[in-house]
């Protein structure tokens, strides 16, 4: 039963995929075309959005150390966020907030920018490396608090989650916010999709050099994948932390192979779907 409902979900996935390959002259075969720190600028969020809709904002942050492969708060930028929003526009009936081209919106949002708390959903990769200041961490603890949403993605083994819980811990005091790992039976991994596993999806890079054989980009250190979460007093998610993980490659690059693609993607859009709903409902 579990098979025949992957199966059907990756059908319905590369069916979309396919369907939107005409969607404007920049895309790729299935979806806009990443690249490795493309160096597109920033996109900062205006003061007055053009409208109401879902969007995805990027959290940008100071890096303080460095790891393998990655490149700070800019990792994943922008294509993840755009096509991600592409395929939830496509596979649900969600309204997604587009600019004059077509495309999806997408925003880069400073912690201390007022404009954080326009943002229904903000995303940070590579925060193994970041570093908040005092006024930072209280920012962020505010959104939070006020029903925002960030989903932390992309940082492997034990260094880099030592790092993030630490500056976490300055924002959401761990005596009052446990982390806590979620089990597959919590109602987010059903939001629309079922997903039985948590995917160890691997930058596109890593799995070209291994011949697509390997997952765990730190060996043995980062072999098991976690889906973590924080939740507020009333139960309510408001931290998602994907470790030993890059869920955002599989939206990101999906348009640059087709094997990667098929291997990745549908289970990378099955979890970034619920994720989305679910901090939409909730």
């Amino acid at each position: 039963m579990r098979a025949a409902r992957r199966v059907r979900l990756r059908r319905v996935v590369i069916a979309a995929c396919v369907a939107a390959a005409g969607f404007a002259t920049a895309e790729a075969q299935f979806g806009f075309r990443g690249g490795e720190f493309a160096n597109i600028p920033a996109r900062y969020i205006p003061g007055h959005l053009p409208d109401r809709n879902f969007v995805v904002c990027r959290l940008q942050y100071t890096q303080v150390r460095r790891e393998p492969s990655g490149g700070g708060w800019r990792t994943d930028y922008p294509y993840g966020e755009i096509n991600l929003t592409t395929r939830l526009a496509e596979l649900t009936r969600t309204p997604v907030s587009r600019g004059a081209d077509g495309r999806p919106n997408h925003y880069v949002v400073r912690i201390t920018d007022d404009e954080l708390f326009e943002c229904p959903f903000t995303i940070a990769s590579d925060v193994g490396t970041i570093g908040l200041r005092g006024d930072e961490a209280a920012r962020l603890r505010l959104y939070l608090l006020k029903g925002g949403f960030l989903w932390v993605d992309d940082f492997w083994g034990d260094a880099a989650w030592e790092q993030w819980a630490g500056e976490l811990a300055g924002v959401l005091p761990p005596s009052e916010y446990p982390i806590e790992d979620v089990s597959l039976s919590d109602p987010i991994f059903r939001s629309q999709f079922t997903v039985t596993k948590v995917p160890q999806i691997t930058n596109i890079g890593f799995w070209r050099r291994t011949g697509g054989r390997e997952t765990s980009e730190r060996g043995e250190e980062s072999r098991d994948p976690h889906f973590r979460v924080i939740r507020d007093q009333r139960g309510r998610i408001m931290v998602v932390m994907t470790h030993n993980t890059d869920v955002a490659d599989s939206w990101e690059r999906e348009g640059e192979d087709p094997e990667f693609f098929y291997q990745f993607s549908p289970d990378g859009y099955a979890l970034g779907i619920n994720v989305l709903l679910h901090a939409m409902t909730h």
